[in-house]
């Protein structure tokens, strides 16, 4: 499985947002600039992440975005379907209907074969994983991970350009 540049992107977004003082919002080429990402696809990934109600933008010169909900109600899997949809990772043809040796089985229409079983539990386990995590959590263990420098460095360089 492979995910789109964007999720990367909405993921550090959002993570970046949830540090954001109460009455602040950044503008998508704040956003583009911090994280040396083209701003035109950054805007679509934060567009979808507004249509789904993770953040919340506003227009003109003071305008930008922040998130619509405390970090603490906000998954990685929210983030992630937000951006790339809620379909499975797997998709099941059917092939095992080609093989010219197969018994035709009472239940093959409504049975899944083995193989699509065991991908759609794996599927279901990478979202059930990336649901236990929500941006409240990321941004303590992200507390651990760097120095209270890094951190405040990064916070002055935002807050300068929101």
């Amino acid at each position: 499985m492979i995910l789109r540049n964007q999720v990367e992107w909405a993921l550090h977004c959002c993570a970046v947002l949830a540090g954001l003082p109460e009455d602040r919002r950044l503008s998508t080429r704040t956003l583009a600039e911090f994280h040396g990402v083209p701003k035109e696809y950054l805007s679509k990934a934060l567009q979808a992440l507004s249509q789904a109600g993770i953040v919340s933008g506003t227009l003109g010169p003071t305008g930008g975005y922040r998130l619509a909900k405390p970090a603490t109600d906000i998954t990685f899997l929210d983030i992630v379907e937000a951006v790339e949809g809620r379909r499975s990772t797997f998709t099941c043809t059917n092939i095992r209907f080609n093989n010219p040796c197969r018994v035709p089985c009472a239940d093959d229409e409504t049975k899944a074969c083995s193989v699509a079983r065991i991908m759609w539990q794996a599927d279901e386990a990478w979202r059930d994983s990336l649901r236990a995590i929500t941006l409240a959590a990321h941004g303590a263990a992200l507390a651990k991970d760097l120095s209270p420098e890094v951190l405040e460095r990064n916070q002055q360089w935002l807050m300068s350009r929101g």
